[in-house]
């Protein structure tokens, strides 16, 4: 019997996550600070030892992965399954924009309900297709995988045996990262368990509101 576990790690900021402004499957680079964060983050993922590193083929989830691999000596492997969750004709706009253009869209996803009907993707179709890249990942001791937030999400319900209509857990912060763990008898891992979530080191995130539970919405990586 041996351990297994799985870090989800978000990738560090971008400009449009400084504006707030929703970017899904868009392609924006990491910011300086975003840079900076990376390279941060990359000294706590080789404190882990992984033996595996996956990353998103978008921009932003590249160039978090770029250090880490340099940190702990590993060739990065790229999913494109493991990108963000596409947003439809929310893509590019600020939270405010879409509040101004979809109104009926916006107060759904404030509380919390899945809306596809914005064109993109639901919690379920990138639930699907991130597990299914996380079926084929050889079953080493610790794997870190550089994704986004509300792909994060996804996964981390359906590997837990969650709803995917609610997200209990919320949102990470950029360059944080959510643990699971499992004990595997002959290579298979049985129940995955929640070891840590939103977990990064100390510095400039995006705050999330705190002011009132409709403003902390679950699921864009804004």
């Amino acid at each position: 019997m041996t351990a297994r576990r799985v870090v989800l790690l978000r990738h560090g900021r971008t400009a449009w996550n400084a504006e707030r402004r929703f970017q899904g499957q868009a392609d924006p680079p990491l910011d300086d600070v975003g840079r900076a964060q990376a390279y941060e983050v990359a000294a706590l993922m080789a404190a882990l030892r992984p033996q595996l590193l996956v990353s998103s083929d978008a921009t932003r989830a590249l160039q978090t992965a770029g250090p880490i691999g340099a940190a702990v000596g590993l060739e990065m492997r790229v999913d494109e399954r493991l990108r963000e969750r596409s947003l439809g004709h929310w893509e590019g706009l600020t939270r405010d924009e879409v509040q101004q253009r979809y109104p009926d869209e916006y107060a759904d996803w404030v509380a919390g309900r899945d809306v596809s009907r914005r064109g993109g993707e639901t919690r379920e179709q990138v639930a699907v297709r991130a597990q299914a890249a996380f079926a084929e990942l050889p079953g080493v001791a610790t794997a870190v995988l550089v994704t986004h937030s509300a792909t994060a999400m996804a996964l981390c319900a359906a590997m837990l045996g969650m709803q995917q209509e609610i997200h209990v857990l919320g949102p990470l912060a950029n360059c944080h990262w959510t643990e699971l763990s499992a004990e595997q008898h002959d290579g298979v891992a049985d129940r995955w368990r929640l070891r840590a979530h939103n977990v990064g080191a100390p510095g400039t995130v995006v705050p999330l509101p705190v002011h009132g539970p409709t403003e902390d919405a679950p699921d864009a990586d804004a």
